[in-house]
């Protein structure tokens, strides 16, 4: 074994945790499988969570986060102690997030960039930072300010990255009392790595980008004593456990995990200007999806929590059921959704989807496999507490598509996205049997047009099938507001 080879793993923990390197592990390793990259599927966030905790403690050099939403949770304010520790320890952490959920933060942000080893710009500002200002500014610039970074990536020591759908916040890792959201990334290490590097940098440097203080003025920093201590205890309390091999656990569990297949990243740059003023064209993640679609002979399994489909998606979907390829796609239920208005496009064209040869599948917010899935936090046991936030894609059961794209219009035309489009028989089933748990009937909604028109919603109760004739789990109001948005063409950007 490589790892043994290098010597990492003839020594005791202390010392493992000094001779250990990301960057030489992942290189020997990568020599043995030339051309391929190794994945590692995170399919909950327990062990995203995890996983990122090992990152942080196997880091020597540099950190680097991309997110469009970073919570002021547990979980937030945990990763970004850790984050503060590792730069303690003189790695040098850079941190870039969208600028749509970041108001009222700036000095927080100006707090934790008086460290010296860390970065933290914003994609996109706001002139406005907060309260109704905020919200005029987004009114008059709307062109602008519509175009959001919505790609997700956690990097470390360019040598190994995470790439998905997930946001920071305790929803995204099993940590909310109330609801969680099922989700799936890929743990990333060879070539891949240098792709996902790119698209960073790429937002990093972007003219739409602003360094915090040019936001804020300067701040004292943050007192770290007693700073990890704290987080730490918070997540505790939510049930998390860091594990107590976290030193070794990179070197010992994650690489000797990975599963090595040809593997390659497409991102959407930064818009131009003159792409702000116009979104006419698909953006390059867009036009990968749509000609990896093309290509499939048998099946098409779909996992997004937004499903709105343009004409000609539904014009290649027909195509596609008219040659015989099955086309099977899981999104949220209008009870499991976490916006109306987004729902409300789905459910604008879910008719034209069935016409298509789609079999559509609502998630149940009380699916069964909610308990199987959300291994700490107990919400599940306590009420319907589950909603969709991944975005996946399996082709034939061979090549899968993991990343931050839902199968909607804003992330065709508007969002910047990234997906990692793996060629991999056994991480597509994998992928496949993930998605087939939640299409399972006690844990979703099949969508049938019913003989005498209309719509009904089939599903399993304690083994017994049960049919509705409206949308499932929700009352006459949520019911009538999705109707009223269905009124309007705001597909586009919903």
């Amino acid at each position: 074994m490589v790892l043994l080879a290098m010597g990492l793993l003839t020594a005791g923990p202390a010392r493992l945790a000094w001779a250990f390197s990301l960057q030489e592990a992942t290189e020997a390793l990568a020599t043995e499988y030339p051309g391929r990259s190794g994945v590692l599927l995170l399919d909950t966030g327990a062990e995203a969570l995890t996983q990122r905790d090992a990152l942080i403690s196997a880091a020597r050099a540099t950190l680097d986060a991309q997110y469009y939403i970073w919570n002021s949770d547990a979980a937030g304010r945990y990763l970004a102690a850790r984050l503060l520790a590792a730069a303690e320890r003189g790695v040098r952490v850079r941190v870039l997030l969208d600028d749509i959920n970041v108001a009222g933060r700036d000095a927080v942000f100006a707090r934790l960039v008086a460290h010296p080893n860390v970065q933290i710009r914003i994609y996109n500002p706001s002139s406005a930072r907060q309260g109704v200002l905020r919200l005029l500014g987004f009114v008059r610039n709307f062109s602008q300010l519509n175009r959001r970074m919505h790609n997700k990536s956690f990097t470390a020591d360019g040598a190994i990255t995470i790439v998905g759908g997930r946001n920071v916040g305790d929803e995204y890792f099993d940590l909310d009392p109330e609801v969680n959201f099922r989700d799936r990334e890929l743990l990333v290490a060879g070539p891949v790595v240098a792709e996902v590097i790119a698209g960073f940098e790429a937002f990093w440097n972007s003219t739409w980008t602003k360094p915090v203080l040019a936001l804020t003025g300067p701040a004292d920093p943050v007192d770290l004593s007693g700073l990890l201590a704290a987080a730490t205890a918070e997540v505790g309390k939510l049930g998390y456990v860091a594990p107590p091999d976290q030193n070794s656990l990179m070197a010992t569990q994650t690489l000797p995990a990975l599963l090595w297949a040809p593997a390659r990243l497409v991102f959407d740059p930064p818009p131009t200007a003159e792409q702000i003023t116009d979104a006419a064209a698909p953006q390059p993640v867009a036009l990968a999806l749509q000609a990896l679609v093309a290509t499939a002979r048998s099946e098409l399994l779909v996992e997004s929590a937004y499903l709105i489909l343009a004409e000609q998606s539904l014009t290649e979907a027909a195509r596609l059921h008219g040659a015989g390829v099955r086309l099977r796609a899981l999104t949220n239920s209008l009870a499991s959704n976490d916006l109306v208005t987004n729902h409300s496009g789905y459910a604008r064209r879910r008719l034209e989807m069935l016409d298509a040869g789609i079999e559509l599948h609502e998630l149940r917010p009380d699916a069964a496999a909610c308990q199987r899935l959300i291994t700490v936090s107990l919400a599940c046991a306590a009420h319907p507490a589950f909603a969709l936030h991944s975005k996946s894609l399996v082709l034939d059961r061979r090549v899968v598509y993991i990343g931050s794209f839902n199968l909607n219009l804003r992330s065709t035309y508007l969002n910047s996205e990234t997906a990692l489009i793996v060629d991999s028989e056994e991480l597509a089933n994998r992928v496949a049997a993930s998605i087939d748990e939640l299409l399972r009937p006690d844990s979703s909604w099949q969508v049938l047009r019913r003989k005498g028109g209309g719509l009904e919603w089939v599903t399993e109760i304690d083994g017994q099938e049960v049919r509705d004739t409206h949308e499932p789990m929700t009352g006459f109001w949520k019911r009538f507001s999705s109707r009223i948005y269905r009124l309007f063409p705001l597909e586009k950007y919903l």
